[in-house]
């Protein structure tokens, strides 16, 4: 179904930055001292209000800057697996090979536990499955990051040779949100559904973590979306042909630690991080 998207896709800007009117793009750099109380020095987050037309950012320069996108590129590795029919859904299961890596790998397990744990081992599977022809097809259609695959079909994400900056993560995202990507509507439903991580009565995170590595550092990722879920009861002006009304929030957020850093437990903190941002549009919304 590649060509029946390809033009839709190739019409919507790629870049946040210059999809919104400057009016709308506002530098907060008072987003500094979260990140400072984390002793993080170097750091970027971007989010986008999708009900107002927003873009809030930290760090400019960095929300343009291409990183690894490591286990970030397992949302994109599983829309192109399910597209192409090299698994037929998210419960294909890939068998264990026996070796001891990680307590949460060491199992077998369906692409819906592979993506919630990040195993690594399941996806390069799945990679050397679809074949460095049909991904470098859809990573070219995508216009995801540099683009760039190189000669290893199984390593290119992780190893500095895909790269993509948290300005193009956002906007990914909220072509996938929206349906907007070169991929089915099936397809895209199933890759948010494997998202969610958290739910309320009143919200919705869904979100991928990533870690990789780019020089003497370490970096880690966060890109997802938010929903704030009100109903019209609660919020009358809010009213439209559902019993309820969705306010979305894109974000993408990326920071540096020091290589074999271990001195904080930086895998909940940048999720925490993420809330604290998050939390501080759902208050708005609240009042």
């Amino acid at each position: 179904m590649l060509n029946k998207y390809t033009l839709l896709f190739v019409l919507l800007s790629s870049s946040i930055f210059y999809a919104c009117d400057n009016a709308r793009v506002h530098d907060k750099k008072e987003w500094k001292q979260l990140f400072d109380s984390y002793q993080i020095t170097d750091a970027c987050i971007i989010i986008k209000d999708q009900t107002h037309e927003i873009v809030d950012y930290y760090n400019l320069n960095r929300c343009r800057k291409r990183f690894t996108p490591a286990s970030t590129f397992k949302i994109m590795n599983s829309l192109i697996a399910l597209e192409t029919n090299t698994i037929p859904d998210e419960s294909y299961t890939i068998q264990w090979d026996g070796v001891k890596r990680r307590p949460d790998w060491d199992t077998t397990m369906d692409m819906r536990k592979a993506f919630e744990v990040s195993n690594l081992i399941y996806y390069q599977q799945i990679a050397k499955k679809i074949g460095k022809e049909k991904l470098q097809l859809y990573i070219d259609t995508c216009q995801y990051g540099n683009k760039k695959t190189g000669n290893t079909v199984d390593s290119f994400w992780i190893d500095g040779t895909l790269t993509i900056s948290a300005d193009e993560q956002l906007g990914f995202i909220k072509k996938l949100y929206f349906n907007q990507l070169p991929f089915s509507e099936r397809t895209q439903r199933i890759v948010r559904s494997m998202m969610l991580r958290e739910q309320t009565n009143h919200s919705k995170l869904s979100f991928k973590t990533g870690w990789g590595y780019h020089g003497d550092k370490e970096v880690l990722w966060v890109v997802g979306y938010a929903e704030y879920i009100m109903s019209v009861k609660e919020h009358p002006n809010a009213m439209n042909k559902s019993n309820e009304r969705n306010y979305p929030y894109f974000f993408a957020m990326n920071f540096d630690i020091p290589k074999g850093d271990t001195t904080k437990d930086w895998r909940s903190i940048r999720i925490a991080l993420v809330k604290e941002f998050i939390d501080n549009y759902f208050k708005k919304l609240d009042k």
